[in-house]
């Protein structure tokens, strides 16, 4: 039987559809055997070389040991609240009743507390950073007011004696039963109130009057119906003065240095804005009320400030960049309404916390603090002060410098 020619070509378009199928099917499944092989090549070269693997020509990256140590990294936070003191701010007016050099305080002065809120992170039990979250003022500090002598009077310094006859310079003078400021109170005088000392200790007067005995603060008081003596009598040599000079000189001692002597070596050409000039009798009373070195401060003051060119002297009036820290240096540092609450303030934050140890009755029957006592000389207050090694070189050369200006 015959094939018709239309037959046989339709017989061989399938044949020819059935080839290209099969061959299809073949490049197919071949395809995917080639890709599966790559695949098992490639996984057990990356078991091979996980531990060594290189980008480029760089050193190795061990990507086991980064997975292992972040692995280990825990960070935690803890939020603490504390109540911390505030330091309250010393006043200063001119009193043209007054001598030079002669002070009286007309108000006490009174810290005040805050209370701080702050969150810690700790990363492997290391803390790595704080944050303030709130700060909340629970007792607002009062503030110190000190009268100082502008007048022409004949100015001296009288060191009372029990029997002596004193009277208040405060508004409100506070009677304590014991001399400190956490004894209980057992009274209040005024201003221009007569006592009589029968005890003395430290900066303290106990005292009697007709109504009430009890200690009371000496800052607050005056001695006005004695016969003057020459302050010269008080005066040290310069000798004497620059023979105490020493790297490890005591720094909660005064310096010994008058009134007259403090402007004179704080009178300097390198002070272009007159700032250590004009402000020159803030240091002698620093160490009239807390015992402390003038010297010292200034020369911290004029370390910190470069001679009072800093931007902090010069805009906020913080000789001694008070408050900042590393992180905003700047912006965390304290603003002062003038440079002798900054010079009052540095003082008594070293006279409390840095120069002696804690409990020791200070300025004001205040109690030191002592937190970052290490000693009483320059490289004792360094290690807790400042993060600078050579703070307390820097800082003593200035002193040297002005010692030798007397």
């Amino acid at each position: 039987m015959k094939i018709g020619k239309e037959k046989r070509n339709e017989i061989l378009y399938i044949k020819i559809a059935i080839s290209i199928i099969l061959i299809a099917i073949f490049l197919l499944f071949f395809g995917i055997y080639i890709v599966l092989i790559n695949q098992v090549s490639y996984a057990n070269s990356q078991e091979k070389n996980i531990d060594s693997f290189k980008i480029s020509d760089t050193t190795p990256i061990n990507i086991q040991k980064i997975i292992e140590q972040n692995a280990k990294i825990s960070i935690t936070e803890n939020i603490i609240t504390e109540e911390i003191e505030m330091e309250y701010i010393t006043q200063y007016i001119e009193n043209e009743n007054l001598a030079v050099g002669i002070m009286q305080v007309s108000q006490e002065g009174r810290t005040g507390i805050t209370q701080i809120t702050t969150k810690i992170t700790y990363e492997n039990g290391k803390e790595v950073s704080q944050q303030q979250i709130s700060s909340n003022i629970i007792k607002a500090p009062i503030n110190k007011i000190v009268q100082i002598g502008s007048g022409s009077a004949k100015s001296t310094k009288y060191i009372a004696k029990i029997g002596d006859k004193i009277y208040a310079t405060s508004d409100r003078l506070t009677v304590f039963l014991e001399n400190n400021l956490q004894s209980q109170k057992v009274g209040t005088l005024q201003k221009d109130d007569e006592m009589t000392i029968i005890d003395i200790s430290n900066n303290w007067y106990k005292i009697k009057t007709n109504r009430v005995i009890g200690w009371v603060s000496a800052e607050s008081t005056t001695y006005i119906n004695y016969d003057f003596e020459d302050d010269q009598t008080q005066k040290q040599t310069v000798a004497e003065l620059k023979h105490k000079l020493n790297f490890n000189m005591k720094l909660n001692e005064p310096s010994g240095l008058t009134l007259e002597q403090f402007r004179k070596v704080l009178s300097d050409s390198k002070d272009v804005n007159n700032i250590f000039e004009n402000n020159a009798e803030y240091f002698y009373y620093i160490e009239e009320q807390y015992g402390i070195n003038g010297i010292f401060v200034a020369a911290v003051g004029i370390h910190e400030s470069s001679w009072g060119t800093s931007k902090l002297a010069k805009n906020k009036y913080n000789l001694f960049g008070y408050g900042a820290n590393d992180s905003n240096p700047y912006n965390n540092a304290y603003s002062f309404d003038n440079y002798a609450e900054s010079i009052d303030l540095i003082a008594r934050v070293f006279t409390k916390y840095y120069l002696n140890p804690k409990g020791t009755s200070i300025y004001a029957g205040e109690i030191a603090d002592g937190r970052y006592y290490n000693g009483n000389t320059l490289n004792s207050v360094n290690k807790r002060y400042a993060s600078d090694s050579n703070w307390a070189n820097a800082v003593y050369s200035h002193m040297k410098y002005l010692y030798n200006k007397l």
